[in-house]
């Protein structure tokens, strides 16, 4: 498995690599400590299999490169395996290291369509266990993200909650959405890339597509984080 590390800081990038190796002998690391570099690495072949890459870096204008990574690795597929774990087929995923932890520049990125965002004040376990968990289909959102972003995106089905109606979450949440759509957000709770929720569910990727965009027009959530957060409350 190869693994790009785009940072301006070799502390960052030797730190990361040391903890990285974990994930096995066969991890390979390519390394990129400006945007010039980073965008050569993406042209070179075999392309990554994940890119872990810092948000403000030498040459960077704004999140521009963040797009120019996401788009560059998207249409290639894997189908090798880590940890005795398949990867999905689905693009090389793109995880943002950054020292920020606003929600709302986590809320941008994903946006954008990285499959992680881990601050680097991150434990070198938390950053493994990020790691492993976005190769293997999922998202990785810091938690403090999600109760900050919980604390201001509060959403109509669950302002409700102090309503004495005597409802469950669960009931709360069936008076707005259907129960596929519940089905739809208890797997993107659980960091499900569409892919995945459209083979568990055995439905496709379009209709996945339709049911998160009713989910957020029901909730009132303008993304997958805010709707994270929604999915939070469902609980197993």
């Amino acid at each position: 498995m190869r693994v790009l590390i785009a940072d301006d800081h070799r502390l960052i990038i030797e730190g990361v690599k040391l903890k990285l190796r974990e994930l096995g002998d066969h991890v390979e690391f390519v390394e990129a400590e400006t945007v010039a570099q980073l965008r050569h690495q993406l042209l070179q072949k075999p392309l990554p299999d994940v890119a872990l890459i810092d948000m403000a870096m030498p040459g960077a204008d704004g999140v521009e490169h963040i797009k120019d990574a996401v788009a560059a690795l998207k249409d290639s597929t894997r189908d090798e395996a880590i940890d005795g774990q398949e990867f999905v087929d689905r693009a090389r995923p793109v995880i943002v290291l950054s020292g920020t932890e606003d929600p709302t520049a986590i809320r941008h990125v994903l946006d954008l369509g990285v499959q992680g965002y881990i601050p680097k004040s991150s434990p070198p376990d938390v950053i493994l266990n990020a790691v492993r968990l976005v190769v293997g289909g999922g998202i990785y959102v810091p938690p403090e993200a999600m109760k900050a972003a919980s604390a201001t995106t509060l959403t109509p089905a669950f302002a409700m909650a102090g309503s004495g109606d005597g409802l469950s979450t669960k009931e709360r949440l069936a008076t707005v959405l259907t129960d596929r759509q519940i089905d739809v957000l208890k797997l993107l709770a659980k960091g499900r890339p569409n892919k995945l929720i459209a083979r568990e569910l055995g439905i496709s990727e379009g209709t996945v597509k339709i049911h998160l965009a009713a989910i957020f027009r029901a909730l009132h959530v303008r993304n997958r984080l805010e709707a994270l957060v929604a999915a939070q409350h469902l609980g197993d």
